[in-house]
């Protein structure tokens, strides 16, 4: 607890045992009423002077009908009817109430302050005569060099200069999956260095870094509220003017007809107690806060109410490939050596003789076979649109698509699959293919599984070959596939889907958050993979998934679901309860302690389901 939560808790206790002490003196001890009023006043100033002088304040400023003018006037009306104890029972349980709602939303912020400590506190920095000072990240200009030591928090982006490490990334994607990391690998702020010293050159000053953005991108998300959170606060602002007129209303009218002032007053008042609409206006901003909060802590970091909001009524899926359902990083996946070949002989080939090239392919090739020496390979031709011609050994070494073995003269042997083939020949003699592919995510199958299980359509856009896109398309259970499109036929497509949705439903796009910007902005909500705190995908997306996972987009939408059910709960129940008890305390069924009830009671238990959205499994 605060300190401010600390104090309102013992003038709480103060104010409860004053109560009990009074009311059983009054029980068995009858005094004058005036000696009661200045007793009951104490507690009642004890527990309740804030509210008061909140209440004054409020009417000064023009800012009338707010909760803390419903108890001032509901509180000093029931004593001023002689009703000592209701009235500061009133005042006492509101207090409580308060305190309940504070902790809860303290709660939810720790739990989101927890998650993102990454916040760097200083950041060791080296002068060019090796000395090292502790200054603040802020005063770390681009090109400078730092020292991180383990335990620590990496307080810039940067490349690593010296010394090799693991990081734990869980700050930034809620999994403590280690990073290991060498001289020359780029690093980002946030995460924790675990074993060894590191010397990083910056490239980012604090205020572009990952971790900055990041803690804005969080911070500024309540800023975004969802519609029925707007809808809530206008709620509000019309409703209470509307009861404190129908109480006046109570209060006056029908004794003029029916006599008995003191008892419609009292009514009244009660009705004052009942409208307070601090349920709703304090539960429903913090379920959204709770349901921001709990994804984070799953690495989904999720940029306002509104889009959490949209995300529950997602309807369609669509999918970029590349980056988003498969890894985007070539690799040999199939060899087929001719007879009398080796694989090892096949692979060792082809990687010298692509030795000099650094397309994606023939980088792929040198990593299916590393430790090789380059020197035994020479006089690399690259033919364009064919392959490469190289001499290996003094040998020469074709290695390229099928057009380069029919343009030598080569009998090949053809090949299928979905990805790149790269045939392999030596003097005039082919020894066989390899197929290289890009790997499907471990987690795409689950995803689309997950998707369809919740209703949702998937659908997947991509420039890849139709081949390759309806294989990987068939393999991860995708319902609907469009392959060799440009950026631009996306940004077609997609409208052609936004045309097509349900009523009522939203279109969610996923992409790499760079590549797809364009789509990201067209779609109803934007998905990035945020690639351990690419700018670009945090700029572009609506919510960024911090590991590239794509399971996680149906946890989301869970979390997004669920969020939404407790908001629904707590309008239903809080508008019921208190239209249920307003109607009884005007006929005169009800009285102040039912009051209590349908105010405090109910804002107690709205609070409490709305921080069931702080647990959040992962996998729920």
């Amino acid at each position: 607890m605060t300190k401010k939560q600390k104090k309102t808790l013992k003038r709480i206790i103060a104010a409860a045992v004053l109560t009990v002490l009074l009311a059983l003196l009054f029980h068995f001890v009858e005094l004058p009423w005036f000696v009661q009023l200045v007793l009951w006043l104490v507690p009642y100033l004890v527990i309740g002077h804030d509210v008061l002088r909140k209440a004054f304040m409020g009417i000064k400023n023009g800012e009338v009908f707010d909760e803390n003018f419903l108890m001032a006037v509901a509180t000093v009306g029931a004593i001023g009817c002689g009703e000592y104890a209701e009235g500061v029972a009133v005042m006492l349980f509101y207090q409580i109430g308060e305190l309940f709602q504070s902790y809860a939303v303290g709660k939810s912020r720790s739990s989101i302050t927890a998650l993102m400590d990454i916040r760097p506190d200083s950041a060791n920095l080296e002068a060019g005569d090796g000395s090292v000072s502790v200054v603040d990240p802020d005063d770390v200009p681009i090109g400078a060099t730092i020292v991180v030591k383990p335990g620590e928090k990496i307080p810039l982006d940067g490349v690593v200069l010296t010394g090799e490490s693991t990081l734990n990334t869980a700050a930034l994607t809620g999994e403590s999956r280690p990073r290991t990391v060498r001289p020359g690998d780029e690093v980002i702020s946030g995460c924790v260095n675990a074993d060894g010293v590191l010397r990083i050159r910056t490239t980012k000053i604090y205020g572009e870094s990952t971790v900055a953005k990041i803690l804005d991108l969080v911070e500024n998300s309540s800023l975004k509220k969802a519609p029925v959170e707007n809808f809530i606060t206008k709620f509000a602002r019309c409703y209470t003017p509307a009861v404190c007129i129908g109480a006046l209303v109570l209060a006056v009218v029908p004794p003029l007809l029916l006599g008995n002032w003191l008892d419609w007053l009292m009514r009244a008042l009660t009705f004052l107690v009942i409208s307070c609409p601090c349920a709703l206006v304090i539960s429903i901003p913090l379920t959204f806060f709770g349901g921001i909060g709990g994804a984070s802590k799953c690495g989904i970091l999720v940029k306002g109410g509104n889009y959490l909001e949209a995300l529950s009524k997602t309807g369609v899926a669509v999918f970029d490939k590349t980056g988003t359902l498969t890894k985007g990083v070539f690799k040999v996946t199939h060899t087929t050596p001719a007879d009398g070949v080796t694989e090892a002989d096949l692979l060792e080939s082809a990687a010298l003789a692509e030795s000099f090239s650094n397309h994606p392919i023939s980088k792929s090739l040198r990593e299916a076979c590393p430790g090789l020496d380059a020197k035994r390979a020479s006089d690399a031709q690259e033919i364009a649109g064919h392959g490469v011609k190289t001499q290996v050994d003094g040998r020469t070494v074709l290695a390229g698509n099928a057009r380069l073995m029919e343009s030598e003269h080569i009998d090949y042997t053809a090949a299928e699959g979905a990805g790149t083939i790269v045939y392999v020949a030596r003097d005039g003699q082919f020894l066989g293919s390899i197929l290289i592919s890009d790997e499907e995510k471990p987690t795409a199958r689950t995803a689309m599984q997950g998707l369809q299980a919740q209703g949702v359509r998937t659908v997947m856009l991509t420039g890849d070959a139709p081949a390759v896109a309806e294989l990987v398309a068939k393999d991860l259970g995708i319902d609907e596939v469009h392959a060799g499109l440009l950026p631009a036929d996306k940004v077609a497509w997609v409208e052609k889907l936004l045309a097509q949705k349900p009523e009522k439903k939203e279109l969610a796009f996923v992409g790499d958050g760079i590549n797809d910007a364009p789509v990201l902005m067209r779609a109803d909500i934007g998905i990035a993979m945020g690639a351990l705190g690419s700018d670009a995908a945090i700029e572009a997306a609506d919510i960024v998934l911090m590991d590239d996972d794509p399971a996680k987009i149906s946890l989301a939408m869970r979390i997004s679901r669920k969020c939404m059910r407790i908001v629904y709960q707590n309008i239903v129940f809080a508008l019921a309860v208190k239209a249920l008890c307003l109607i009884l305390t005007a006929l005169g069924i009800t009285n102040m302690w039912w009051g209590v009830f349908a105010d405090v009671g109910v804002m107690v238990l709205a609070v409490l389901n709305a921080t069931r959205m702080l647990n959040v499994k992962e996998y729920q």
